[in-house]
């Protein structure tokens, strides 16, 4: 049997010691990750708005288990040596816009001790203080209420602690202290927290990884953590419905095939007891998640389908990445990668044609041509790479001359890796970037300073701005203008969600009760009710889809054609003088999307 991933930081604590060491410091990142994984579904559950696609927590924790795996098996006594692997790890294995900032409070912790072999009290605030620096440089619009205001004033306490001689378990509690005081006030400072009954997930997430650094430094070991009680990590959890604890493991890959069928797969997982199962992709690549008691019986079933690729196994209940990833490997599946970081071949390259003429909801003339190596795919000057969640939409996106695709969305956010690897495979130098989630752009961002390539990210927030974007995209223009084309090309279309809410909240004016309809009109809560028929009519009333010239419906994974054909007749018969189209999207956690241009 494999060593347990946390037996190798159980040594004695430094309780009292007055500077801490590279490997100190590795348990200290230890302890912070697993406690974060502990209480990551009650930070998911901190969403604003009522959608079931909470990630937060998810999010920040698969930052941290990156940035974990990065020094793994980093054993220099060092402590910059080690801060600066786990930055470097959390920066390309950033996921969401709260991971992104994690990554940069890391990163500005390890500048600050850069050529440091050990650190004291006041080293470690001053990491604090830099790495909250960095965080707001890397918002370009920063917003107060949210897990910036939080890490400044956790910093500022930390910084005061120790000027006044506090050790680090002193300054630790210091900070804490601050940081849940921060926490619990990040509603009166952002007014759509208060509506929403809820505080800042993001700065949740922080104030619970320095909790996870302060029992480390009080002693507490590993195996407690993984262990314990679930605890609430801060009083602040208002209106809050406690999580039913998570079993088993997490099981993602991507599965590279022929002619695989979404719905198939997805209903043959959950009958093997997959619990919270996402498939999304196209017939030839997919990307799998899902919580099972048996990830043998799941990774035997991919493998009878075609051949997987970045398999990645997490015990939900001991957070051992070693023991997952060893277990699995004792029943055969080899290409297993701890330390690798994510997404080998996490991007499939496509080459279609582009339609000559096209809108938004036209079906492409054939379905999309299967993902080729880059090298397959024609060299151009400006390469486009696409985010994308869905069957229906990966062969969408399919039917244009894209230099890759990488499969994911809400609740699957890409890392920063993801992304990367999909530009360095794009076989043009200059790319641009389609995020399709506004939790996905600053991620996307982050690429350009990883590659030598150049790289412009077009803020598309949802799958219909991205199609926008690439209508407007010219092969003969140059880099610049079609940067800029793309750009304004987006904010030609609004976009509508039509999803159900899983708790009562009062937003933007909107009273919602758990189990309601839900309808977002361009990202926001616009209207809400029992009836899913009324609900999308008052969103597209909303969205100005009247005075619009087409109507798009994408239907999302759990609606059969037959009823998504039926809900765009009534949809012809509200609005008689728009063109309106019904599509598969085949998206998870959204019955429509819809798209009026």
């Amino acid at each position: 049997m494999a060593r347990n991933f946390f037996s190798r930081f159980t040594r004695t604590r430094p309780q009292r010691a007055s500077a801490l060491d590279g490997q100190d410091l590795k348990k200290a990142f230890l302890a912070g990750y697993a406690w974060l994984e502990r209480h990551k579904e009650a930070i998911n559950a901190l969403n604003v708005y009522p959608v079931p696609d909470g990630d937060t927590g998810k999010n920040m924790t698969l930052t941290m288990a990156a940035a974990m795996r990065a020094i793994s098996e980093v054993d220099d006594p060092s402590a910059s040596v080690v801060a600066r692997a786990f930055a470097r790890g959390a920066l390309m294995g950033a996921r969401g816009n709260s991971g992104s900032i994690l990554s940069q409070i890391l990163g500005g912790f390890s500048d600050s001790i850069a050529d440091k072999a050990t650190i004291t009290p006041l080293d470690f605030a001053n990491g604090l203080r830099q790495g909250a620096k960095s965080a707001y440089l890397c918002v370009e619009k920063p917003v107060e209420g949210t897990i910036l205001t939080v890490s400044r004033e956790a910093a500022e306490a930390a910084m005061e602690s120790a000027e006044r001689g506090a050790g680090f378990v002193q300054l630790l509690e210091d900070t804490m202290r601050a940081g849940n005081a921060s926490v619990a006030r990040t509603p009166d400072l952002l007014a759509k927290l208060k509506d929403a009954g809820v505080v800042d997930a993001g700065g949740q997430g922080y104030v619970t990884v320095l909790e996870g650094f302060l029992r480390y430094l009080q002693g507490a070991p590993v195996e407690q953590m993984a262990h314990a009680e679930r605890e609430t990590p801060t009083e602040a959890h208002r209106g809050i419905v406690e999580i039913e604890e998570e079993f088993g493991y997490e099981v993602v890959f991507l599965l590279r095939g022929e002619n695989l069928d979404v719905g198939a797969i997805r209903s043959a997982i959950n009958g093997m007891g997959g619990v919270s199962t996402v498939v999304a992709g196209d017939s030839q690549m997919l990307k799998v998640h899902t919580h099972t008691p048996t990830p043998g019986q799941i990774l035997d079933y991919g493998v009878s389908l075609g051949s997987l690729l970045d398999i990645n196994v997490e015990n939900l209940q001991e957070q051992s990445l070693e023991y997952a990833q060893e277990s699995a490997r004792e029943r055969g599946l080899t290409n297993l990668d701890l330390h690798g970081g994510a997404a080998h071949g996490g991007a499939a390259s496509v080459n279609g044609a582009r339609p000559a003429s096209a809108a938004i909801g036209a079906a492409p003339a054939a379905p999309a041509a299967p993902p080729e190596p880059a090298s397959a795919v024609e060299a151009r000057e400006v390469g486009v790479v696409a985010v994308v969640a869905g069957d229906g939409w990966a062969n969408i996106y399919g039917s244009y001359r894209l230099g890759g695709i990488v499969p994911g969305g809400q609740t699957m956010n890409p890392s920063t890796e993801d992304l990367l690897r999909a530009v360095e495979a794009c076989p043009s130098d200059r790319v641009i970037l389609l995020p399709n989630n506004s939790n996905i752009i600053m991620s996307a961002r982050q690429v350009a300073q990883l590659t030598q390539k150049q790289v412009h990210v077009t803020p598309t927030t949802s799958m219909p701005q991205g199609i926008a974007a690439l209508l407007a995209f010219n092969h003969q223009a140059d880099f610049a203008t079609n940067a800029a084309a793309m750009d304004k090309a987006i904010g030609d279309i609004a976009t509508g969600e039509l999803t159900q809410a899983v708790r009562d909240a009062q937003i933007d004016g909107v009273a919602v009760s758990a189990g309601d309809y839900i309808g977002l009109a361009n990202g926001k809560l616009a209207t809400s009710g029992r009836d899913q028929t009324e609900v999308l009519r008052d969103l597209l009333t909303r969205m100005g889809a009247g005075e619009r010239e087409l109507i798009t419906l994408f239907s999302g994974q759990d609606v059969s054609s037959a009823d998504a054909e039926a809900m765009a007749e009534r949809v012809r018969g509200w609005f008689p003088e728009q063109e309106v189209e019904a599509q598969r999207g085949g998206q998870p956690f959204y019955v429509y999307v819809v798209s009026a241009e």
